[in-house]
């Protein structure tokens, strides 16, 4: 009785080693990728806050160009 209990033992354990290699190598991939993912997160950002800046300078120079416009034209009317 106490053998099979031993050999069930010994069974349970080597079935737990094989599954917690499992979960380890699974646990690093999962963390491999979750680093890969937050820099490209981190680059995802960068670029948005570059685009932000780019479209704010673009449309302060649409506004110029719109207010040079209305005063050209409101000029214009005067002077005619």
């Amino acid at each position: 009785m106490l053998e099979s209990s031993l050999g069930q033992l010994e069974t349970l354990v080597r079935t737990l080693v094989e599954e917690n290699r499992v979960l380890l190598s699974a646990n690093a991939q999962l963390a491999a990728e979750l680093a890969s993912f937050k820099e490209e997160n981190e680059t995802l950002q960068l670029n948005a806050l570059e685009q932000d800046g780019q479209q704010s300078t673009t449309l302060a120079r649409i506004q110029a160009l719109v207010a040079l416009a209305s005063g050209e034209s409101s000029q214009g009317s005067v002077n005619s």
